[in-house]
């Protein structure tokens, strides 16, 4: 699905991402991947781990620009539009799969069969709000559902998720994770529960300082290693 072969990637507050360094006096990036390959094969649910600041979400970034038409993000920024409703910026996710007057004439005076659609989404994930309702009235971790809901309306096979479900309870988190799972024939997913990464998914990526650490299948690894990664990196 997808290879990267020493990648070495820079972070530009201005520019954004960039595989090459500036070469300007002033030196305005910072290096945030180092040398980096792997391969994920499509039909892998892959799990990346990782200390805060260790890339994680850059890379996680990298790989939705290379997958960009055939994967579905569910980024930490959700890119909610607050005076929307919640039906509004669900629906946002297919706009891609239609004509623009279908999109306009939906946005305005909504489909029975998107509401039906959206309304069934939403009761799979638990978010058992009025679909009328604007976002910006929402909880956090509600906004979170609906951030994921607009995702998986996509309906595209590969699901690339950073953090998606950070401000929801364990058990809550395990059941919305077995539906993304469920939904996708492959799954990209920066995961913060460690014990999570290594007993849902099928492969472990560990990042630290940009740099990678550990790469698994989950039958491979345990607890221990996980647990030392990060006790490393808090000693350095």
């Amino acid at each position: 699905m997808i290879t990267i072969d020493n990648l070495n990637l820079h972070y530009d507050k201005t520019a954004g991402y960039n595989t090459r360094k500036k070469t300007g006096k002033k030196e305005t990036s910072t290096q945030v991947i180092f040398d980096l390959s792997l391969t994920i094969n499509e039909g892998e649910k892959v799990a990346i781990i990782g200390p805060s600041g260790a890339g994680k979400s850059s890379l996680l970034h990298h790989i939705y620009q290379q997958l960009q038409t055939s994967a579905a993000l569910c980024s930490q920024r959700q890119g909610l539009v607050d005076n929307l409703s919640i039906y509004h910026n669900i629906f946002m996710g297919a706009l891609a799969r239609h004509h623009w007057l279908f999109n306009l004439v939906n946005l305005i005076r909504p489909f029975k069969q998107d509401l039906n659609d959206i309304a069934t989404l939403c009761q799979q994930l638990e978010l058992d709000q009025p679909l009328a309702k604007k976002v910006d009235q929402l909880s956090g971790g509600q906004r979170q559902r609906v951030a994921l809901a607009r995702a998986l309306y996509q309906q595209q096979d590969t699901f690339i998720g950073d953090e998606p479900f950070s401000a929801l309870d364990p058990l809550m988190k395990s059941r919305l994770l077995d539906t993304v799972l469920a939904r996708h024939k492959s799954v990209i997913m920066v995961v913060h529960d460690r014990e999570l990464a290594i007993t849902a998914f099928d492969r472990v990526i560990a990042l630290d300082k940009g740099r990678l650490v550990l790469d698994s299948q989950k039958q491979s690894i345990n607890q221990q290693q996980i647990t030392a990664l990060y006790q490393t990196s808090a000693v350095a």
